[in-house]
Parts: structure tokens; sequence; C-alpha cells
């Protein structure tokens, strides 16, 4: 699954219009945007790890970031960093 940050270095482009996205709150990537096109309520609910050198961890570590139990529409929010 194709996993874009909008805001994040080295991402050239904005967001597309008629795409869905999250937006993400808190940990290194807060303020982005997550596409999340196509994704199912499950996918959504799981959230995402997505790599990026500003971590805990460094180049190649990933910030997890998923949406609230309350609302899974909304904003995902950073649950932590891992290697």
């Amino acid at each position: 699954m194709d996993r874009r940050v909008y805001g994040s270095d080295g991402e050239p482009f904005g967001p597309v219009p008629g795409h869905a996205y999250a937006e993400l709150r808190g940990g290194p990537l807060d303020g982005e945007l997550l596409d999340v096109t196509g994704w199912s309520v499950e996918e959504r609910s799981g959230g995402a790890f997505l790599i990026t050198d500003r971590g805990r961890y460094g180049a190649g570590g990933r910030a997890a970031y998923a949406p609230a139990e309350d609302d899974p529409e909304g904003p995902f929010l950073w649950e932590g960093d891992t290697p």
C-alpha cells in the first residue's frame, strides 16, 4: 500500500484534489498529511508505521500513527517510534 506523506522532506507534490487525507498529530511528522485514499475502515483503524529520519531512531526508523478509537475517521495520532 502506498503511504504518501505530504509536507515531508523530499515530497515535491501537494495534496491531490479528490483524495482523502489523515492529518498526523504529534511526534516527528506532526502536521503532515497521510494519503488514505482507498483505505478500508479496517486499514484506517490499523494505522501506519511511517519511515522517517526525524524520529527517535534516525534514518530508517518508523513513527507509528493511528486514529483514536472513538474517532476512526479523524486525525492519526502519534503512538511512538520504532527502529
